[in-house]
């Protein structure tokens, strides 16, 4: 028996009511069309973290009433995320400054000789720490389908020398929002004796994650993209390479002892466990601001929060497909499934212009460019890009020889009413029918609305 599941209201989020200039000189309502970049803070995580700031101090190292209060707090912080989470007996949560950090603190700590292995459909920040840390890498072509991915890295791992091997794979595409098959890349990858790390960035304020569940061995995800901008990520699952690597900042706080030598050095004894590699006096307050959001989101529902989403995933997609000029990117197919990240190209229009129309004349805030995923963009364009006829706006740096690639996307979350994505397709509408009311030009490389009117 099916159990019929209440579609929510939006979480409430800052930022709903704030009123932006238009061309024209009037006033609208922002529509925040941007989550996949940075999520506004929930009203409930910066409730929760005003009402902690007087009592903010020192945090493990202060013998004071705030200081002890401020290390209790934090501590729980890490307790609710590992919650959050669903980690394994034995699993620790480092608290980062983001996604970015978290996976090159990992890559610092990956054993000399490791092979890692990534689709270059990845997020830079998944893609590029790698090879910056010395590891040799395979990078794997862009799959067309789950099926597909499953079958590249069997292969590649198959041919891959013994020794010690990651996998770093997305949850959710930052460019198309396409979920990807992280039970059964996992489950490949441990058949090959390769350890896991899942990129969970953009599907962590989506949907449920167990890191049990998926058996990875590793998850990171940011705090700006879950409803807690306060500066701060986690880096969470098994102990054993962290407690092995060098910590990743030398300091107070990753240390257990010091001492002079006799010949004039220094000897340092490391802590083991998160302490480790969170040298310094820890962000507190963004630690808290994850927790609250983690708490916000589990009281919510992920299953009410879900059919919300993809009931408005369902009408963009609706709205878009109506507007033949306007094409929609995806790896896995049009039907395959997706959190709230969409991204697309609109005949006749580069990029750049089309979403400076958007803000200027609607009063909508989208991102343009390659979203810091060059390699699948750029994949997913290079065929049959679209004619452009505009040319307001530089897009991302194109390859010698390359026509310029750039694209728009469109995100959203559990903050987003139904109103904003209403509003977007009718701008959307109005400009492939009408053009944009006002002149563009180029300024610094971005398209800025002049002070011309067309005609």
């Amino acid at each position: 028996m099916s159990v019929a599941i209440e579609i929510c209201a939006p979480l409430a989020v800052l930022g709903h009511d704030v009123q932006v200039p238009l061309a024209s000189g009037a006033k609208v309502g922002y529509a925040a069309l941007d989550y996949a970049a940075s999520s506004p803070a929930l009203q409930r995580v910066w409730d929760d973290v005003a009402a902690y700031v007087p009592y903010y101090g020192s945090v493990h190292r202060g013998a004071g009433y705030l200081s002890q209060l401020s290390t209790d707090l934090f501590e729980q912080s890490r307790r609710t995320v590992a919650e959050f989470l669903g980690l394994r007996e034995g699993d620790q949560v480092v608290f980062t400054r983001a996604t970015t950090d978290s996976l090159n603190l990992l890559a610092g700590a990956v054993p000399a000789g490791t092979r890692v292995f990534a689709f270059e459909t990845e997020h830079h920040a998944s893609l590029l720490p790698w090879a910056h840390a010395g590891l040799s890498v395979t990078y794997l072509r862009a799959p067309r389908s789950h099926a597909e991915a499953v079958a590249a890295l069997d292969a590649a791992l198959a041919e891959a020398p013994e020794g010690p091997k990651l996998l770093c794979v997305t949850g959710a595409s930052n460019v198309t929002g396409e979920l990807w098959p992280v039970a059964e890349l996992t489950a490949t990858a441990h058949r090959h004796g390769a350890r896991v790390v899942l990129d969970a960035a953009q599907l962590a304020p989506h949907h449920r994650v167990s890191v049990a569940e998926l058996d990875v061995d590793w998850i990171a995800f940011s705090g700006h993209k879950i409803y807690a901008p306060f500066g701060a990520g986690v880096l969470a699952g098994r102990a054993d390479w962290l407690d092995a690597a060098e910590p990743y900042l030398a300091g107070g706080g990753a240390t257990r002892t010091v001492a002079r030598e006799t010949d004039g050095s220094v000897a340092v004894a490391w802590h083991t466990g998160p302490a480790r590699h969170e040298a310094g006096s820890p962000n507190v307050i963004g630690a808290y601001a994850i927790a609250s959001a983690c708490r916000a989101l589990s009281e919510a529902g992920f299953d009410a929060l879900e059919t919300r989403e993809q009931a408005l995933i369902a009408r963009l997609k609706a709205g878009l497909a109506e507007i033949p000029q306007v094409k929609v990117l995806s790896l896995f197919g049009a039907d395959a499934a997706r959190v709230g990240v969409l991204s697309f190209v609109v005949q006749g229009w580069n990029s750049s212009h089309f979403s400076a129309a958007l803000s200027a004349e609607y009063g909508i805030g989208v991102r343009d460019g390659l979203f810091c995923a060059h390699p699948l963009v750029r994949t997913l364009l290079s065929d049959d890009a679209p004619a452009v006829v505009s040319t307001c706006g530089a897009p991302e740096p194109s390859l010698p020889g390359e026509r310029s690639l750039n694209a728009i996307r469109v995100s959203f979350g559990a903050g987003t009413p139904d109103e904003h994505i209403d509003r977007f397709l009718t701008a959307v509408r109005e400009l492939v029918t009408d053009g944009a009311a006002w002149n563009y030009r180029n300024e610094g490389g971005r398209c800025v609305v002049d002070t011309r009117r067309e005609g």
